[in-house]
């Protein structure tokens, strides 16, 4: 009880840190926070091949939505910014602790999605100073949409990914 517990307080710590620090030494917090989850509640052997491909996946995925002007960082260049690729790895340690009940039934992963993640890059968006570059309400009905779909995705691949 205590070990999920630890990493719902865990991820929320290394949420703020990235995004409210950006690319700055506010990032370390976010670094430790995968460190502690590795020494005290997971393994790298446990969830680092899960933490490498949900990262690669959601860098890849927000790069997309940035391309297609979903989103525009104050950051030049073609990717996301370092902080919101640090953010998927934070989130891939949350799939099989605190997250873990949402995974079935596969509807209930699709209503956190749909639900979390719009708030996440809502909440994101206004204190990171990232835009939207469609209206608001579109912005966010498509992200619910994406993230109805891809909640359940990412359990899957955890699922998938047990030793």
């Amino acid at each position: 009880m205590l070990k999920p517990l630890a990493n719902a307080v865990l991820f929320q710590c290394g949420w703020f840190a990235c995004v409210l620090g950006g690319d700055s030494l506010w990032l370390l917090v976010g670094l430790a926070v995968l460190g502690i989850h590795w020494l005290w509640i997971s393994s790298p052997a446990d969830d680092g091949v899960l933490i490498v491909t949900v990262t690669l996946a959601g860098t890849l995925l927000d790069t997309l939505l940035r391309t297609l002007g979903v989103f525009h960082f104050s950051e030049p260049g073609p990717m996301i910014p370092f902080w919101l690729m640090l953010l998927w790895a934070l989130l891939a340690t949350t799939l099989r602790h605190c997250l873990a009940w949402s995974a079935r039934p596969w509807w209930l992963a699709s209503l956190l999605g749909a639900v979390g993640g719009p708030l996440s890059y809502y909440a994101g968006s206004q204190l990171a100073g990232v835009s939207f570059g469609y209206a608001t309400p579109a912005t966010l009905t498509g992200l619910a949409l994406l993230w109805a779909m891809l909640f359940p995705l990412l359990h899957r691949v955890a699922r998938g990914l047990e030793n």
